[in-house]
């Protein structure tokens, strides 16, 4: 059976109507989108499709991040790694879904029953860059409206204390902070932005830091040294991922710290998952303590990014 067919055939099967079918069969024809190797991975994450009540992983009041690991944000960051293309009619749909949730403000509301917090708005930020929306007149709302709320120190970080108000909730939450430069890297009109310097420079200085900081506690220790994949929270390989598409953090001494502990996780020139969800142990491109292709293209990229006379 052809690679069109069988994508034809997954879709069928998860009764995806006859004009989306076409389009999907035209885009495999002429791009090749996906390999077969990874079929399977798709339709385990399109099963789930309906799991949170509503269409396309989502809460039937438009909760895109419940249900993890298969909320809407995060199935969408799966299929992109998987090879997806941004114009297929699932993502499209989903696109449309995480719009329909963005505020003239430039926020988006993923959960309807509570606050907007920049965690919330950088994730989403992030994911529809992502799929290619970067120039999308809502995003560069999206991306001034996080320039405008960056904190002192050059991050981003939400006024809810879980943990107490001690003074290391001072600082910006880390990871809210990694998901925007991943956001801003793929931006023509904000990418340079003097004010992503201090963002840089606020990640980097949690490299020595170390210790849990932010409202919400983000730490660099065991788990965060651990390699996970596919980029569902903060860790080494994520941090080095998105760090990497920055100049000044290629120069700096903690990056190529940070780099050569990722290297050193690795087995024969490959990206080792050492950490997953363990509802995604079925999934075959992210298999825990095995070599991962589609995250060694990610350390592909990173080499990429880092010119050899920093190395």
């Amino acid at each position: 059976m052809t690679d069109c067919c069988l994508i034809y055939a997954l879709y069928s099967d998860l009764g995806i109507k006859t004009d989306e079918k076409r389009k999907v069969l035209e885009m495999t024809v002429e791009k090749k989108i996906i390999e077969k190797q990874y079929f399977s991975d798709i339709e385990a994450i399109l099963s789930h499709k309906q799991d949170n009540g509503a269409d396309y992983w989502a809460t039937p009041d438009k909760n895109l991040i419940k249900g993890s690991p298969f909320s809407t944000l995060e199935s969408v960051l799966y299929l992109l790694d998987l090879g997806l293309n941004p114009d297929d009619p699932v993502l499209k749909a989903c696109a449309e879904l995480i719009f329909s949730v963005w505020r003239e403000d430039g926020r988006l509301k993923l959960t309807p029953k509570s606050a907007i917090y920049p965690c919330h708005t950088t994730h989403a930020a992030s994911i529809l860059c992502r799929m290619g929306y970067s120039s999308d007149e809502r995003v560069k709302k999206t991306l001034q409206h996080l320039l405008d709320t960056q904190y002192h120190d050059g991050g981003w970080r939400c006024n809810k204390f879980s943990f107490g108000r001690g003074p290391e909730t001072e600082y910006s939450n880390p990871h809210p902070t990694l998901n925007a430069l991943d956001a801003f890297r793929y931006s023509n009109d904000f990418g340079k932005e003097p004010a992503l310097d201090q963002a840089v420079d606020f990640l980097l200085s949690h490299w020595t830091i170390r210790k849990p900081i932010g409202p919400c506690h983000y730490g660099i220790g065991k788990l965060f040294m651990q390699v996970e994949y596919p980029f569902r929270s903060y860790n080494l390989f994520f941090y080095v991922y998105v760090l990497s598409f920055y100049e000044r953090a290629r120069k700096d001494s903690r990056f190529l710290d940070a780099f050569h502990a990722l290297e050193s996780r690795m087995s024969d020139g490959q990206i080792v998952v050492q950490r997953i969800n363990r509802k995604l142990s079925g999934l075959t491109f992210c298999r825990q303590g095995e070599p991962s292709a589609l995250a060694t293209l990610r350390y592909q990229e990173i080499l990429k990014n880092v010119e050899p006379n920093t190395l």
